[in-house]
């Protein structure tokens, strides 16, 4: 599917044998995009990348060269002067960004290639290098005093920079000495790096044998969502073996990275495990427990109470943990088209504004979505911003479920967002993960809504809505208990060494505490821990998907109540993009995260779901 090239091709492969159940869902589900990477290079042999790598190798040491020692000295001299070499670093960052970008999109397609391994893991390691010369601008310009800064930020070309500095300056109480941060920076490649890519390897690289199958990871855990008990309970035991005979592996990864980040944050003086997340985010410790605090208050009346109403449909006391997400019996599934997933979600799109649908329908239009399953493709879903010069990507695994049009519109918000951001620069567009899943939540709720105002059939309409309360059960609680499990581990982590047996221990008591008596774990589930991703690649990340929701679901009910001028300042937060904290965004909508009965408004959304769900009953 990528245009021909003179360049080194990727090796070809053999195809990947598929049952005939197999063939026909992907007949149902018809031809599949696969992206077009050619816009950010034409292939990983190409003179353009080449050259483009060396040019950014000598613009890093150029800089370094010219400005290191100076950043005070360009200070006082006024703004125009700063500006000038902020603007040169953006441009360097810019690409680097692009560089970067192509390696990870290009093994992302199928990270257990050898070539396309080799490809990123060199491009990393020159990168790494290159970069490091880039460390000093960030500390010198924070050693610079605040009274200098602030009179240079004033007025003039710099001013345009202010939101990047003051942003920058939050991190000044936590670097450290330069040749430090250079070292840190360096090792990352053979450190939180190189077992980053041992995961994704080791995961992609497992194959669960089921019904005579071999699968990967992906099409493995569709099946816990399939109609056929057996298959589910089948699937769901087939996983926790492979998981089980790899345990060693991934508690070793697990030690490594959580004894890694302590390191990292000792040095640096964080107190709490989750600061340095904190941090990043630009949200305070304080907001983030009190999200905490009212989920897990509310696990009774959400998830608790949710899948006791789901055994009873099933006419069960308690669900195994198979059945968690199985879709609801007597309703019938059918396999979903992509061309009818891409007008679901543009639909919808464009009845809250054509601007949105158009924008989104570019993914489709341009090639920039890679939706196939794959043998080696990264498992789940994302949007990645890539840099502004360029244009975001989107990879799925579609597979027709429900979910699976639910995660293409949340995808596409994610992209609308990046691409409504850009125009901000490669320093300002990337937005902190407070709101970075707003457009994406907003997304699969208009989605949703649009779906279940044309659903008048009752079995339907309470087959959609059950969908989408495990959906925002997924996103809430199961996030919060992620959260939950990832403190209770570094915590633990800290006083030595965790064994396989006590880290699924740990996994065990916050899923129990979470899912409530009417999910039985059985054996198995407690080796679940392993494939979640952002465990290795972002610790604490998982809140940030709690925060979006809960957010969403707020701002969802301000839009119902007064549409006059919502979507004007729903394109203003989402063209912000780093320029304003999450606070001053919020407040165009009457919402304040700080306030203690904030996080209600989200979760009584949930439990009028449920209730209306218990209202269909019989």
């Amino acid at each position: 599917m990528f245009p021909a090239v003179t360049f080194a091709r990727l090796p070809a492969r053999a195809p990947h044998p598929r049952t005939a159940d197999a063939a026909a869902a992907q007949a149902e589900i018809g031809i599949l995009p696969e992206w077009d990477l050619s816009d950010l290079y034409p292939g990983m042999g190409s003179e353009l990348f080449l050259q483009d790598l060396a040019r950014a190798e000598a613009e890093c040491r150029a800089f370094a060269e010219s400005w290191r020692g100076r950043l005070d000295e360009l200070a006082r001299g006024g703004s125009a002067a700063l500006a000038e070499v902020v603007v040169a670093y953006e441009a360097i960052e810019d690409r680097l960004g692009r560089l970067m970008s192509y390696a990870g999109l290009i093994y992302s397609g199928d990270t257990t290639d050898a070539h396309r391994a080799k490809f990123y893991g060199d491009t990393q390691e020159r990168l790494t290098s290159a970069s490091s010369d880039l460390l000093f601008f960030t500390l010198e310009l924070n050693r610079v005093e605040d009274a200098v800064i602030d009179a240079a930020l004033a007025d003039g070309p710099l001013a345009r920079y202010r939101p990047w500095i003051e942003d920058l300056r939050r991190d000044k109480p936590y670097q450290l000495e330069d040749r430090i941060e250079q070292l840190f920076h360096e090792k990352s490649v053979t450190g939180r790096g190189a077992w980053n890519r041992l995961f994704d390897e080791t995961m992609a690289g497992l194959r669960f044998k089921i019904r005579g199958e071999d699968l990967a990871i992906e099409p493995a855990l569709n099946k816990l969502q399939d109609s056929d008990g057996a298959l589910r309970r089948e699937a769901a035991e087939a996983l926790g073996v492979v998981f089980r005979a790899n345990l060693r592996t991934f508690a070793l990864i697990t030690n490594t990275l959580s004894k890694d980040k302590e390191i990292s944050d000792r040095w640096r003086g964080f107190e709490d495990v989750a600061d340095s997340r904190h941090l990043a985010n630009r949200v305070e410790r304080e907001v983030v427990d009190a999200l905490v605090a009212a989920v897990t208050e509310a696990y009774p009346r959400l998830s608790h109470r949710y899948y006791a109403l789901k055994a009873r449909w099933f006419g069960r006391d308690a669900l195994d943990f198979w059945d968690r997400n199985a879709p609801l019996p007597k309703v019938d599934q059918r396999t979903i088209p992509w061309g009818e997933a891409r007008d679901t979600v543009l639909d919808a799109y464009a009845g809250f504004a054509p601007k949105m649908a158009d924008i989104a329908r570019r993914f489709f239009d341009e090639r920039w979505i890679d939706a196939p399953v794959r043998p080696g493709k990264a498992p789940g879903a994302f949007a990645h911003p890539t840099v502004p010069s360029a244009h975001p990507y989107v990879l799925l695994n579609y597979q027709g479920k429900p979910r699976d049009v639910m995660t293409l519109a949340h995808e596409l918000g994610h992209g609308v967002h990046q691409v409504m951001a850009a125009p901000n620069g490669a320093l300002m567009a990337p937005t902190p993960l407070t709101l970075a899943e707003t457009a994406s939540v907003f997304g699969e709720m208009l989605t949703f809504r649009r779906l279940l105002a044309h659903t008048t059939d009752t079995r339907q309409r309470r087959a959609m809505l059950a969908a989408k309360v495990e959906d925002m059960i997924n996103t809430v609680v199961r996030q919060i208990a992620f959260y939950a499990f990832e403190r209770k581990l570094h915590l633990e982590r800290r006083k030595g060494e965790l064994t396989p047996d006590e880290i699924c221990a740990t996994w065990m008591s916050v899923q129990s505490e979470s899912l409530g008596p009417s999910i039985r774990l059985g054996p198995g589930y407690e080796t679940y821990w392993t494939y979640i991703p952002h465990f290795i690649h972002s610790p604490f990340y998982v809140y940030a998907y709690a925060f979006g929701d809960c957010l969403v679901n707020s701002l969802y009910g301000v839009y119902e109540r007064a549409q006059e001028g919502f979507a004007e300042r729903y394109f203003a937060l989402l063209s912000a993009g780093g320029t304003k904290p999450y606070a001053e965004l919020l407040a165009p909508f009457g919402l304040d995260a700080k306030d203690p009965g904030f996080w209600q408004i989200g979760l009584s959304m949930i439990e009028g779901m449920i209730a209306e769900l218990e209202g269909m009953e019989g």
